[in-house]
């Protein structure tokens, strides 16, 4: 009888993970429809109601955890608890929230380095900016940077 009772777990479990398996792993989220913005290109700026938001990474320099950046990003209106998360693009390695410091009233800055991934260097990243919890939804580009080992 208990055998029978884990088999048909099993059988449920793989249907259930086989159906929305795909939406549990997603790391892309609502970012999907936004065209991407490589910072490691060039700054990434946009304008909304209230004014001009540009965004901007730099690698610094290399140190023992990998390469450092700064990122730099200049608002129009300043959110209340500003903070910048990296989330895996190419792969999901979890979220890590970067707080965003204030350097003069309307620029923000952070400094990190970026978790590697052990598998290669082609750790795609991407930059969600949020208040709080709350992902912002006026940023029209996906912001994305290839991290360095």
């Amino acid at each position: 009888m208990v055998r029978a009772i884990v088999i048909v777990g099993l059988v449920v479990g793989a249907i259930v993970l086989t159906l929305f398996g795909s939406r549990l792993l997603n790391t892309t989220g609502d970012t999907a429809d936004h065209p991407e913005c490589d910072l490691l290109v060039g700054a990434c700026s946009w304008t909304t109601q209230d004014g001009e938001w540009r965004v901007r990474l730099q690698e610094v320099e290399e140190g023992a955890q990998g390469m450092e950046y700064v990122l730099q990003v200049s608002v129009s209106k300043a959110p209340d608890r500003f903070l910048a998360v990296l989330k895996g693009q190419s792969m999901y390695m979890g979220e890590y929230p970067v707080p965003l410091v204030r350097e003069a009233p309307l620029e923000y800055e952070a400094r990190f380095t970026a978790p590697f991934c052990t598998t290669g260097a082609d750790m795609i990243w991407r930059i969600d900016l949020q208040d709080g919890q709350e992902r912002l939804e006026n940023v029209p580009w996906t912001l994305v940077f290839k991290a360095q080992k």
